[in-house]
């Protein structure tokens, strides 16, 4: 935040502008052509206060990105602006401004999400937000583009937008950590090429939360193969708790209630309890035997057994291959939608006899599940960020039998991703290609 002081000049001049965050200061310098000379005088911020809109273009204008894009991450637009610090008591009701970072924050996915985000629809509508935005080189104008428009939308929840390349400036304080940027899997790769490639970037990724992010950090890893990303990543930050770590299944839970509802002809606010074991791929298991409609088990209201173990369950893990072959794009919009879920779950407390699905650390486990890797189990939470997992649950042959498959790929990608989490030399011996649509 600074305060422009003016003096006649026609020549270049340097920029200087700080940057208050709630516990660090940055500093950014830009080589910029003016028709005045002016330098910058830092202020004291405040989380609370009102927004105001851009000033004239020929008084301060928005950072201009040069060709240094190592630096640190640059406020953007009317967020480097000094607010009214005497405008307290209109947000005196607000909360503790929380640190929020994404990467991969100009793709599809996050172009849904920030929005939400940024409306109060996560964390609240007293809950003021600094969203810190991870891209590439070749997305730094993308990114630019996307806090135009954040700024644009007038969110008063909305305190700051960062923007950078480095996770080691952007993830700086981050309180929530969304990790949506991974490479797509192309022609002819295979998946032990993939695991390779983005292991690669969350295994830095890790190393970056676990130096400057805050020691609570919760991190959702949504880019795929998510479950075994988040076991680079965790294993790259050990001094975060590897609780803390999370691999997005919940548009698989989303899915799977869906598909219930229309069997049973009711409305999928009356489906509860569906939990995905397992790994985010096609050895994924949407449980049936534990999910309730209207209350009561769902092998009460669907007797057809076969439909629930055959048509049911490859519906849900095919549903993303469905969409694309009808849109010709990815599920952008219900991932989005699913990492509020996934969110919102761990910031309220869950209903009494309810549960979720998310991807997590295996320790310490109640169901015999392998230790050490991140595995898809019913969770519920008090509402604090954090979770325990679900004990009243019930397995039967067929359950237990397809919690193994996904368990056996689960500890192949560990094998083949050693050399990422610092145990060895990777050996894969992948037992088949489970690759999702959404992969290629």
């Amino acid at each position: 935040m600074a305060v422009a002081e003016f003096t006649p000049s026609s020549s270049s001049i340097i920029k200087k502008t700080s940057l208050y965050s709630s516990q660090l200061s940055y500093v950014s310098t830009h080589q910029i052509s003016y028709k005045r000379r002016f330098s910058l005088r830092p202020l004291q911020r405040t989380h609370y206060a009102n927004i105001c809109c851009s000033v004239t273009s020929n008084e301060v204008q928005a950072p201009v990105v040069t060709n240094d894009l190592k630096k640190k991450p640059e406020c953007f637009g009317v967020f480097c602006l000094t607010y009214d610090l005497k405008a307290e008591e209109e947000t005196s009701c607000w909360k503790k401004l929380i640190n929020v970072s994404v990467s991969g924050a100009a793709g599809m996915i996050a172009n849904h999400l920030l929005f939400k985000l940024a409306a109060g629809e996560v964390f609240g509508p007293d809950q003021p937000i600094a969203l810190k935005l991870l891209g590439s080189e070749r997305s730094i104008q993308a990114l630019e583009g996307v806090a135009m428009e954040l700024e644009d939308s007038l969110y008063p929840l909305l305190r700051e937008v960062s923007i950078g390349i480095d996770p080691y400036e952007v993830f700086q304080d981050a309180e929530w950590a969304l990790l949506i940027g991974a490479k797509p899997r192309g022609p002819g790769m295979e998946r032990a090429g993939l695991l390779d490639i983005n292991g690669q970037i969350f295994a830095e990724q890790g190393k970056a939360l676990n130096a400057v992010a805050s020691r609570n950090v919760k991190v959702i890893v949504v880019g795929n193969p998510c479950n075994t990303n988040a076991l680079i990543c965790l294993k790259n930050a050990p001094n975060i708790p590897a609780k803390n770590f999370h691999a997005l299944t919940r548009l698989d839970e989303n899915r799977a209630k869906c598909q219930l509802a229309l069997k049973a002809g009711v409305f999928y606010d009356k489906v509860s309890n569906v939990t995905i074991w397992g790994n985010h791929s096609t050895t994924q298991v949407p449980d049936f035997l534990n999910a309730k409609i209207n209350g009561l088990p769902v092998k009460e209201v669907i007797k057809d057994s076969k439909w629930l173990e055959e048509e049911f369950t490859e519906k849900v893990q095919k549903r993303g291959g469905a969409l694309i072959q009808k849109w010709g794009r990815s599920s952008a919009a219900s991932t989005a939608v699913s990492i509020v879920d996934a969110i919102r779950s761990l910031v309220t407390p869950t209903p009494e006899g309810y549960w979720f699905s998310t991807g997590v650390y295996t320790n310490g486990n109640p169901y015999g599940i392998a230790e050490d890797i991140v595995f898809s189990m019913p969770c519920r939470s008090k509402g604090d960020g954090d979770y325990e997992l679900v004990k009243e649950v019930i397995f039967d042959d067929y359950l237990r039998s397809r919690i193994k498959k996904s368990e056996d790929e689960l500890l192949a990608e560990k094998r083949c991703v050693a050399h990422l989490t610092g145990e060895g030399i990777a050996v894969c011996d992948l037992p088949g290609d489970t690759m999702l649509p959404g992969e290629m």
